[in-house]
């Protein structure tokens, strides 16, 4: 499983990166899934931020891309969803056919709404819209969303495929329920907002220690932060997360790619 980090900048696009955006691909010929069974890479999207869609296409033809899953609905995750919409109807290969969406309750309405559409087609022409309810699979991949804390419904994301698994925590607080998505994982994708010396509001975000924490008590192998918002400088949370966790450590970069 290869990871892409396509954006990773916190709450808007920064002046580095999109917002938040993780290509993930794989090979398979297992056949289940959304194609047919052929032996060819298989690619998802966790989120597609604001500013994330234009650079999406240095590192995968968007074309190609067999679902996406939404950690939430806020805009930094989910917004280019519109532009997207907007490819696949007017691609001047054609009307493009339908993929999945996997996100929170009411996701379909939503992204209608964003684009000032009636929510009757919205986008249901373009994307066939699911809501979280299990593990979903798709190609190699097995997805599980586990509801995380956020001020709106969110969900951390665990991922396996070839015997391999990467956990993204998507936007949450320290809670329990992140612990268990990123039990044992190989690779923890996690968000570091905040900082500790800063007066955070709570049941929003984590800090660089938070994530170093979660790290330690889940027992991964490796620790990739990420959403750190343009006004923070990412040294603080790298300096914070080596507080809590001693093993491999890094911050995620747009562009980058890491084999899981």
């Amino acid at each position: 499983m290869r990871l892409t980090v396509v954006g990773c900048s916190g709450s808007y696009p920064g002046p580095d990166s999109p917002a938040s955006c993780y290509l993930l691909e794989a090979g398979s010929g297992s056949g289940s899934g959304s194609g047919s069974g052929e032996d060819r890479p298989w690619r998802i999207l966790l989120d597609l931020g604001s500013g994330a869609l234009g650079a999406l296409h240095r590192h995968a033809d968007p074309l190609t891309i067999d679902a996406v899953f939404l950690s939430h609905l806020h805009a930094d995750h989910c917004l280019d969803l519109c532009g997207y919409y907007v490819l696949r109807k007017y691609h001047p290969k054609g009307a493009q056919p339908k993929i999945p969406v996997h996100g929170p309750v009411d996701t379909a309405r939503r992204m209608a709404k964003a684009y000032d559409l009636d929510e009757n087609p919205g986008m249901n022409e373009e994307f066939d819209f699911l809501e979280y309810d299990g593990a979903v699979q798709v190609g190699p991949f097995t997805v599980t969303p586990v509801p995380v804390l956020h001020p709106v419904p969110a969900y951390a994301l665990r991922v396996e495929a070839g015997g391999r698994t990467l956990a993204y925590s998507g936007d949450t607080a320290p809670c329990e329920a992140l612990d268990d998505a990123a039990r044992g994982a190989d690779l923890l994708l996690a968000e570091a907002a905040f900082r500790d010396r800063d007066d955070n509001p709570p049941g929003i975000h984590l800090t660089g220690s938070d994530c170093g924490r979660t790290a330690t008590a889940a027992g991964v192998g490796r620790l990739l932060l990420t959403h750190v918002p343009p006004w923070h400088d990412p040294a603080d949370a790298l300096a914070e997360a080596r507080t809590t966790w001693e093993g491999p450590l890094d911050l995620a970069r747009a562009g980058t790619t890491y084999d899981v």
